[in-house]
């Protein structure tokens, strides 16, 4: 099915999904005790100035009264045990108060609940990546004296049909006892909104390192023929894994007996030797393999619906760069699906394009589509994306300088949610008119004109008719680009950072780097 249908279909399933989610896949055990879901616990941060679905389980067909700042309401427990009710709208509220829920038996209450701004983050590794493995981390974790922004991490798990219950940390607050193991990418955007609204923060953190979209897409986005290839190659891979596993085996018996005997001869050696022989992968396939798909949908994104948020905070794409080509589509259906099944509209859901990275092979583009492809998605509604590409570390593929992508992850919340700033995004590429043996290229969001540190234009590439791609001079022309090369006398396409790990050092004034872009369609 096409975007546009897919689009329609998620507007009509929007609420009615969020709601199906509540009432699971078929009967659950009676329960005497009520019980509310995962994410209402003690120190829960709830969503201002929108409905908050609040839910869990009791007896059959138990009447349940419901209390919270203010507000009264009561539901039924439905014949599986299942109950919801929706909170009205809220302002922020910034003192602590309990949320109760009593039946005829037992009494619920959850204590210090304050109402505010609510993102769930989801990712891979990136996002996973704490506060304790960032820049500066002893400083910031020491600096943490934020009580109203608070942190929950769903326990990774992997499921193959939708699950209800997750375990988590529960809420922490951004003290320096818990700090150190927030999502670095979350705290600091967080820090960034907290600071300025002034309002409690709360994020919800559900990532898992390594893991493809595909994980992280429902079934019913997956369920497009469009994406055959994704259940072709899982089904591939699971008919493999028994033979596969055993060579696997193998070759990490090895490694391993190598990783040793390098070890005995230095730390000097070791660390050349691990910087040439990587450490086998498992094959994928195996039992609650996490790559399987929907599988971290099912385990970790379906069990928070249809919990009340402004918007979502994405860090993926590294584990799809040798499927560039098929992830725009992908990512749109999974941004598309999600809205639907969370039933709140299409909430602003923001993304960090990919950092530089491998600097090893510099004729590898594989991260360059895959950026392309991320940067292809800004055409859904209310999505936006920070850049990383100077952020990049060439030989670590988990860059420590997670400051600096919360804080422009943050210009975007700021400028579109919040409407406080106006500058938020990076110059990108508009058009590239030939002038001689030069091409000038033109661009839209160019705040302050063009900047290049330390030096002239970098990572830049044009190309004649015969379509091959020459190293290309910059020169920064008021708030254009003019680029040629003494091997290309009539240049006809022009790239920027069209490598995985380029040096993109071209900025507008406010300091925000350019798009990497290409001019051609080959």
């Amino acid at each position: 099915m096409g975007l546009q249908l897919l689009r329609l279909k998620a507007v009509r399933l929007g609420q009615a999904l969020a709601w199906a989610a509540l009432a699971g896949l078929g009967a659950v055990a009676l329960r005497a005790e009520i019980t509310l879901a995962p994410l209402f616990a003690d120190g829960a941060v709830l969503q201002c100035d929108k409905p908050v679905a609040v839910w869990g389980t009791a007896e059959a067909g138990e009447k349940l009264a419901i209390s919270f700042a203010g507000q009264s309401g009561s539901t039924k427990a439905d014949a599986d045990g299942r109950w919801v009710i929706l909170l009205e709208p809220m302002p922020v509220r910034t003192i602590g108060a309990d949320l109760t829920v009593a039946g005829k038996k037992d009494t619920v209450v959850i204590h210090d609940v304050v109402v505010g701004e609510v993102w769930l983050c989801s990712g891979q590794s990136n996002m996973e990546f704490t506060v304790r493995q960032a820049l500066n981390a002893e400083r910031e974790i020491a600096a943490a004296q934020y009580p109203l922004l608070r942190h929950i991490r769903i326990v990774p798990q992997t499921s193959a049909t939708p699950e209800t219950k997750v375990t988590t940390s529960g809420w922490k607050a951004a003290l320096p006892a818990h700090v150190g193991d927030f999502t670095a990418v979350g705290y600091f955007f967080a820090r960034d909104i907290h600071l300025r609204l002034g309002v409690p923060v709360g994020l919800v953190h559900s990532s898992w390192g390594g893991t493809p979209i595909e994980a992280w897409m429902s079934p019913m986005a997956l369920a497009d023929p469009a994406f055959g290839a994704v259940q072709t190659r899982w089904a591939e891979a699971t008919a493999k894994q028994p033979g596969a596993q055993a060579e696997y085996e193998a070759k990490l018996a090895s490694w391993t007996a190598a990783e040793a005997a390098a070890k005995a001869q230095g730390e000097k050696t070791f660390a050349a030797w691990r910087q040439k022989n990587p450490k086998p992968y498992r094959p994928r396939g195996f039992a609650g393999d996490p790559w399987a798909p929907a599988g971290l949908f099912n385990g970790m994104i379906h069990p928070l619906l249809p919990y009340g948020m402004r918007g979502v905070l994405w860090y993926q794409g590294e584990s799809n760069a040798d499927h560039a080509g098929e992830y725009d589509k992908l990512f749109a259906a999974m941004i598309t699906t999600w809205r639907a099944h969370f039933g709140q509209g299409d909430l602003p859901f923001y993304w960090v394009n990919l950092a530089a990275w491998r600097a090893n092979d510099p004729t590898d583009m594989s991260w360059a589509w895959l950026r392309e492809a991320q940067t292809k998605t800004l055409v859904l509604p209310n999505t936006g994306q920070a850049l990383a590409i100077d952020l990049g570390d060439p030989v670590d593929i988990h860059p420590r300088n997670k400051q600096e992508v919360g804080r422009r992850l943050a210009l975007l919340a700021k400028h579109r949610v919040y409407e406080l700033t106006a500058d938020d995004t990076g110059p990108t590429f508009e058009s590239a008119t030939r002038e001689g043996a030069t091409l000038r290229v033109r661009f839209t969001d160019v705040s302050g004109g063009l900047i290049s540190h330390d030096k002239p234009p970098q990572a830049l590439e044009i190309a004649g008719a015969d379509r091959v791609f020459k190293p290309a001079a910059g020169r920064i022309d008021r708030d254009t680009l003019v680029v040629s090369s003494a091997e290309v006398k009539e240049p006809v396409a022009v790239r920027y950072a069209w490598r995985n790990c380029p040096d993109a050092n071209l900025f507008s004034g406010t300091g925000l780097p350019v798009v990497p872009f290409r001019s051609d369609n080959w």
